[in-house]
């Protein structure tokens, strides 16, 4: 087990003011099988009032309007995580994440990693554990990407950042989502803070003995307790952690996102 303390901001500036801003924000962890969450301190500029809520998948949804025109949009997250992957409690599953969802669906490139990994297994000369299975995927991504920020975007598929060979951590999620379930293991893909100075980041875990077990593709290996789950759900679309709408004549936002994770020093 680990005691880590997390700080996560986030700032949007617009080029000129804009108005009605309602957000949409998953950037608070929530306490779960593998994490307790304590002492979090949201604050959001333009002060306003806001509502937390869960959405489907169990992550917490903050929700709020910002009339006035403003030419920025800031919010930071401060908490203490204990986190313990030792002792994960059990959970149930979905069966959606058994199957394909948006950004996940194989073409022609994934199709043949998943052709790749089960060839792989079925070589292995005895019945691969879920983990093995797992591992098999994992180490099959990781060699087939070079992480390379500004490569893809939000909207890219698995399909589309494996035929390039190039990506972030999101791509390598949604690609590792892509492959397990055509093994026929549930995934799903987290959204969250790991360890260290830097941005926010994104893994896999995969449902085994009823507990979710983290993969990270990125770096090719299991999560351990330095990792912070924010949100899951089937791919990215379900785990955005800012969304927003707003009035404002030929607008263009710059967002700057740091996120600081440490274990606790007394």
């Amino acid at each position: 087990m680990k005691k880590l303390v997390f700080d996560y901001a986030m700032t949007l500036r617009f080029s000129a003011p804009v108005s009605d801003h309602r957000f949409q924000l998953r950037c608070v962890p929530a306490t779960g099988p593998r994490q307790q969450v304590n002492d979090v301190n949201l604050k959001v500029t333009p002060q306003t009032e806001f509502e937390t809520q869960h959405d489907a998948f169990d992550s917490i949804v903050i929700t709020g309007f910002i009339p006035q025109p403003h030419t920025s949009f800031e919010y930071s997250v401060t908490g203490i995580v204990f986190v313990d992957n030792a002792n994960i409690k059990p959970e149930m599953s979905k069966p959606l994440y058994r199957f394909d969802s948006a950004l996940t669906r194989p073409g022609p490139t994934v199709e043949t990693m998943i052709r790749r990994c089960a060839g792989t297994i079925a070589a292995a000369g005895r019945p691969l554990s879920v983990m093995e299975r797992a591992e098999v995927a994992m180490h099959e991504v990781y060699a087939a990407f070079m992480y390379t920020p500004a490569s893809t975007t939000i909207r890219t598929t698995a399909e589309q950042a494996l035929r390039q060979g190039r990506g972030v951590c999101q791509d390598y999620a949604h690609v590792m989502l892509a492959v397990c379930r055509h093994l026929g293991l549930p995934s799903r893909y987290i959204a969250g803070l790991l360890g260290g100075e830097g941005a926010t980041h994104a893994w896999v875990e995969i449902y085994d003995q009823g507990r979710w077990i983290g993969f990270d593709p990125t770096h090719d290996r299991l999560v351990n307790d330095d990792y912070i789950t924010i949100a899951h759900g089937r791919d990215y679309r379900d785990c955005m952690l800012d969304i927003g709408i707003f009035s404002g004549a030929n607008v263009t936002q710059q967002q700057w996102v740091n996120a600081s994770v440490h274990e606790y020093r007394s």
